[in-house]
């Protein structure tokens, strides 16, 4: 009986041990793991878009085609010679607040900008609804784009602050 107890004493040390019953080796928790430095958010977005070449002076084929697109697609969450919000930010100073790739990538890639970048989840969180996917094509985002710049500079006075 004692050589039963004894074997049993054994086996039962051994298990505990290897299944981490010993307390000399301590794993590294979440919050003793010391903290990684959050990146600068990339000021041209996440998307397709890593350089726009813009218009001097502005294409006026271009306004009349992106305020067209506007006006049917964006009008009704977003005002056009205010800051103020409507669902969304209003346009007025857009491109003196983000670079044009920012805004391109944000109309052609809205759900991963909003998933990923820490300025449209930001914009999210003050909003509070998602911006639909609008399946606006790259010539139309460079139209809007350009009615963007126009809004500023007739209603801002300046436009294109946000270029990098």
């Amino acid at each position: 009986m004692k050589l039963l107890s004894f074997a049993l004493t054994i086996i039962l040390t051994f298990f505990l041990i290897a299944c981490g019953g010993d307390q000399t080796e301590r794993k590294t928790t979440e919050r003793e793991r010391p903290a990684q430095k959050e990146q600068a958010p990339d000021p041209r977005g996440i998307g397709p878009i890593t350089q726009v070449e813009l218009n001097e002076p502005l294409d006026p084929n271009m306004i009349r085609r992106g305020r067209a697109i506007s006006d049917v697609k964006c009008a009704t969450c977003h005002k056009y010679e205010t800051e103020e919000r409507l669902v969304g930010p209003g346009y007025l100073n857009l491109t003196n607040r983000r670079s044009p790739e920012w805004i391109m990538n944000m109309i052609l890639n809205v759900d991963v900008m909003l998933d990923e970048d820490p300025i449209a989840r930001k914009m999210l969180e003050e909003c509070l609804v998602r911006m639909p996917n609008q399946n606006i094509s790259e010539e139309e985002a460079r139209d809007l784009l350009e009615f963007f710049r126009h809004i500023d500079e007739e209603h801002a006075g300046v436009r294109d602050q946000g270029v990098l």
